[in-house]
């Protein structure tokens, strides 16, 4: 199978579920993620698997198991927003800087640690030194705590001095070439599926469900930018980022295929789910990945 079935959950969450207040029942899950070619024994230990985690929780209602995202939402949700806001933003010139000395014994807390700042868009600018532009107090204080290591970890939040450019840190901190050629394989590839697909949606031969498939497979390709790119503002990327120009192909790809994938998504929802807990403000066309206001 192509596609892990956790991650392909955790993608129709954030794209569909989370709209429609937020629980499904786990027969309705199975259903749409049939149509990817997960089987049901899949989806079951992969819904498992994340109970355990924490990440979601389950509830029944008589015979049924109904499963949504935890009152306290796990700091792996709160970092998944993040990609909604890859679009370059204006920088206010500071730099966050985090150290720490977690000791041997700690060992796997702080490779842990390390791969979470890493995903969290930190750039390492030396052994136990993370820096980035961003800001992202909140969320190193919920890391912080997650792994309980206040003792061994100095944060600050400071100015650049050196005789260098900035430009010279994201050099260091940052490998941009690599994540170019990541965004140009994303719109090598997606464009001209967007070229091939708009010309069979304008002669009507792509189901709902095919539509379905495919914004969920670009959401899922897109989003995998989250753990790659650290979204750096504007000012510290070069003049012409392959990261704009992806972010456009995927608003217009996204938008295409958003209202027939909606109405495969609440077709399926529907028969065992309560439609009256959608978001009424929910606009299926205007996605979050490319809201500043997500």
């Amino acid at each position: 199978m192509s596609t892990n079935t956790q991650s392909m959950i955790f993608t129709i969450y954030g794209d569909y579920i989370r709209h429609y207040g937020n629980k499904i029942w786990i027969g309705s899950l199975i259903r749409l993620l049939k149509e990817f070619g997960h089987n049901e024994q899949a989806v079951r230990v992969a819904v498992s698997r994340m109970l355990k985690q924490g990440w979601i929780q389950s509830e029944k209602k008589e015979i049924k198991a109904f499963i949504s995202l935890p009152l306290v939402v796990p700091i792996e949700w709160k970092r998944r927003r993040r990609i909604f806001k890859l679009n370059p933003h204006e920088w206010d010139g500071k730099w966050r800087i985090l150290m720490y000395t977690i000791p041997e014994e700690k060992r796997q807390i702080r490779d842990e640690f390390r791969k979470e700042l890493h995903w969290s868009g930190f750039g390492s600018f030396s052994s136990g030194c993370w820096i980035s532009p961003n800001n992202l107090e909140k969320e190193v204080e919920l890391l912080i705590d997650k792994y309980d290591i206040k003792a061994f970890v100095d944060f600050f939040l400071s100015e650049y001095k050196g005789l260098k450019e900035s430009q010279s840190l994201v050099e260091k901190g940052w490998s941009l070439a690599d994540i170019k050629e990541k965004y140009e394989q994303f719109i090598s590839t997606y464009s001209q599926k967007y070229i091939v697909n708009q010309s069979i949606m304008q002669r009507g031969e792509m189901t709902d469900a095919e539509c379905f498939v495919e914004r969920t497979n670009i959401v899922h390709e897109y989003r995998k930018f989250l753990f790659i790119d650290p979204g750096l503002p504007k000012e510290l990327l070069p003049s012409r980022w392959s990261g704009n120009h992806a972010a456009l192909l995927f608003n217009q790809y996204y938008k295409m295929l958003a209202e027939p994938a909606n109405r495969f998504f609440e077709e399926v929802f529907q028969e065992d789910n309560d439609l009256r807990f959608k978001d009424q403000s929910y606009d299926a066309s205007d996605h979050p990945l490319i809201s500043e206001n997500s």
